[in-house]
């Protein structure tokens, strides 16, 4: 058996198909693996655990289903769905984790996160994130009727489709290799796995002089992306939409 991780799957109402895609998996590989690992943008946005509508509706039914067949899911927040709440977690039968954690992966210990904190170079990403994680601000927004958090979270997709079609996918900043080593030799690791930057692969790279690996999940934007993991190594393959 095997150990799934994914990131980056930015569900939403207007890309049915990819949705479709992520319920297959949850239906058919995720069902004999050992743990699913969701490593943050599970949702393209994320308004708050009140939310009744879809996808979230239909996802966190399956994840509760493959919950109950006996394959633990684990969940973390990424930069666009960071409202997840404990009533997400019970609904979907999903365990939050913390961004950064470390794991222990067939005996090894592996460091896991979403990646945006790896982009240490883009100082105006870095002061946005430290306000939509603040609590104070989180009890402010969620505080909102839910129409008008939708209608927010509308206006900052626009916002962003709109930034992306003008300057390409290679807007999102790429990780900055010392915060990346720096980072790993922190949480005494050498193999890191994250999502956040769409530049799926496996990267060796040296960390206090020694070999590490960073491995960078891949996005669902055309297709796909699936880490598997086991005692005998990695392999990240592709899912047809």
């Amino acid at each position: 058996m095997s150990t799934l991780f994914v990131s980056d799957l930015h569900l939403d109402p207007s890309r049915p198909a990819i949705t479709a895609a992520f319920l297959g998996l949850l239906a058919s590989d995720a069902r004999p693996a050992e743990a699913l690992y969701i490593l943050g943008d599970l949702f393209e946005a994320w308004v708050g655990d009140d939310d009744p509508g879809e996808p979230g509706a239909s996802v966190c039914a399956a994840l509760r289903d493959l919950v109950d067949a006996g394959v633990p899911v684990w969940l973390m927040r990424g930069n666009r769905d960071f409202l997840y709440g404990q009533g997400f977690a019970e609904r979907s039968g999903a365990r939050l984790l913390p961004d950064p954690c470390v794991i222990d992966l067939y005996g090894q210990p592996t460091l896991l996160m979403h990646g945006d904190l790896l982009c240490s170079d883009d100082l105006a990403y870095q002061a946005f994130r430290r306000q939509v994680r603040d609590p104070a601000w989180q009890a402010q927004f969620l505080a909102q009727p839910l129409p008008a958090r939708q209608a927010f979270a509308a206006q900052a997709r626009a916002a962003s489709a709109a930034h992306q079609a003008q300057a390409g996918m290679e807007t999102i900043t790429d990780v900055t290799p010392a915060t990346v080593a720096d980072t790993m030799a922190r949480h005494g690791v050498s193999r890191l796995i994250h999502g956040h930057t769409h530049r799926p692969g496996l990267f060796p790279l040296e960390v206090g002089g020694r070999p590490a690996l960073r491995i960078v999940l891949g996005d669902w934007y055309e297709q796909g992306s699936v880490l598997h993991a086991d005692a005998d190594g990695f392999s990240l393959s592709r899912l047809p939409v």
